[in-house]
């Protein structure tokens, strides 16, 4: 029997999962092969979930020994055989269930019978033959791959899963109050997850609009999606707040350095166009430059205010000020906008990871 070290394989599928969520995001799926695609297609519309889940044990059995048969997977089919269910059950399915992939709870258990061999002869016993097929043109091509291909077909297919736990819906951590250090906690590590630029914009709208419930402001809080153009749009910012029609301020939420570059060009295409009079940009790391805020000293001559504050010092000044009530807002107005569609589910599962971290401290 080939022996698996499965604290390696846990490791090792943790960070494919990680490379994978970052393809995801950038949208650069793995390249395969388009019979690789097309059983891929097949495995992720099939209703029997088994056949891509052990196929993900049968690539990290492949990546980390060539010389494991992985089409046996039970030790007692021969001497290059190896413990398939064990795999699945301490590292494949309890990943898939941590990260919120819609999975059976064991696939070997679930539409397998004991000691089932991956092969064509097994089709007879089986309902779905077709999602089978599929499972035994990924495994030829994961059989005929080296070390760097495998690890392809691996990313190729928890990209896949991925795809599908965005399409499904991911349940949120519902928590109903936070101490300030606890919110000072969690703000804190939500802006080191990747987003695409999205969790701090969420963090900001989630701000105003408890500002405005808080005081009964009659604001129109707009925002638009993560890398959509202002231009094109015709916003003024990220977030526009208008008052009786009128814009009151237009926010720029940024992860990116501030110049006097981007804030002359901020003023032309933007604040003197739309004759805007209050622009804030709300950066989440670096502080902007000395000659960004001469540049905006300069403009708040000509009658145009241009400042600068950091995210997270901004949300929890404003959470001191406001006491218990509005920060019990703000948590339920966060949650509200996490809780859309268009919020990718890694985010999601961020949410619930740091959720359970700050309030388990």
């Amino acid at each position: 029997m080939a022996s698996i070290d499965y604290a390696v394989a846990t490791r090792l599928l943790t960070t494919l999962f990680a490379k994978a969520e970052k393809a995801f995001r950038d949208k650069q799926s793995p390249t395969v092969s388009a019979t690789v695609q097309r059983a891929g297609d097949a495995l992720l519309s099939s209703s029997t979930q088994s056949y891509r889940e052990v196929l993900l044990g049968c690539c990290l059995a492949r990546i980390l020994d060539a010389s494991i048969n992985i089409r046996h997977p039970y030790v007692n089919q021969s001497d290059d055989a190896f413990n398939g269910r064990t795999l699945d059950e301490k590292v494949v399915n309890p990943l898939l269930q941590d990260r919120l992939i819609p999975c059976s709870k064991g696939p070997y258990l679930a539409s397998f019978r004991r000691n089932v061999q991956f092969v064509p002869e097994t089709a007879k016993g089986l309902r779905d033959k077709g999602g089978y097929k599929a499972l035994l043109a990924f495994l030829d091509a994961l059989e005929q791959s080296s070390a760097a291909e495998a690890k392809t077909l691996a990313l190729y297919l928890l990209f896949r899963f991925i795809d599908l736990r965005n399409a499904s819906r991911v349940p949120l951590s519902h928590i109903s109050r936070l101490s300030l250090e606890q919110d000072d906690e969690l703000l804190t590590e939500m802006l080191q997850v990747q987003s695409g630029g999205l969790i701090p914009v969420l963090l900001v709208v989630a701000m105003l609009r408890t500002i405005k419930s808080c005081f009964d402001l009659k604001w129109e809080i707009g925002f638009q999606g993560i890398n959509v153009s202002d231009k094109s749009s015709g916003a003024g910012g990220d977030i526009t707040v208008t008052l009786a029609g009128e814009t009151a301020l237009a926010i720029e939420v940024t992860e990116r350095p501030i110049d006097k570059a981007r804030v002359v060009s901020t003023f032309n295409t933007k604040v003197m166009r739309a004759g805007i009079q209050d622009y804030l940009f709300v950066y989440s790391d670096a502080m902007p430059a000395e000659d960004a805020r001469k540049a905006a000293r300069t403009y708040f001559s000509q009658g145009h205010e241009i400042n600068f504050v950091q995210v997270k010092e901004w949300i929890l000044n404003n959470l001191v000020t406001l006491g218990g009530k509005c920060r019990s807002t703000f948590t339920k107005e966060l949650l509200a906008l996490l809780d859309v569609r268009e919020v990718p589910a890694s985010v999601k599962v961020s949410w619930n990871d740091l959720v359970k971290k700050v309030v388990s401290a």
